[in-house]
């Protein structure tokens, strides 16, 4: 297996159209709760924030690191805005960034977007988010040294 099939950007083409539809289903019924989940739950004074994650975790997604296999990786921001902002939060802005890196920057495709979201924004917001908090429960909630350990183990 060459290292090109390891990567998680789905490329344009590479799922059938069955697929791809189905995943855009599952992906914008997804996206449908989480809009009126965040318009019910988040306050206004929680829109800048969404913005200013955004803007950070694509900028991180921009920055490529090497790694063995002749490959390069890069940070992936889901559980971080998931942390931040909830699960239904963290699911718009990984969202929006994967559309950005779609649309402008050719990352992966308009057709397996809905792939590409549904795989590694929104199983990383949500997996990564309660991966969190069961954590933090375990250790202690209110402790510094909990939230610290909580937020690296679901990150990685």
């Amino acid at each position: 297996m060459s290292p090109s099939y390891l990567a998680l950007h789905i490329p344009d083409g590479f799922l059938s159209l069955p697929v791809s539809l189905f995943t855009w289903i599952i992906t914008l019924i997804l996206l449908f709760v989480a809009l009126r989940r965040v318009k019910a739950e988040l306050e206004e004074q929680a829109v800048p924030l969404m913005g200013v994650c955004a803007a950070f975790i694509f900028a991180a997604q921009m920055i490529n690191f090497p790694i063995p296999g002749g490959t390069s990786g890069h940070l992936v921001g889901g559980t971080l805005a998931g942390i931040l902002l909830g699960p239904w939060g963290g699911t718009l802005v990984v969202t929006v960034v994967f559309i950005v890196q779609a649309v402008l920057f050719q990352d992966d495709g308009i057709t397996v977007l809905g792939a590409n979201i549904l795989n590694m924004g929104l199983f990383g917001t949500y997996g990564g988010y309660y991966l969190y908090k069961a954590i933090r429960l375990i250790l202690g909630h209110q402790r510094w040294s909990a939230m610290d350990t909580a937020t690296a183990v679901a990150a990685w």
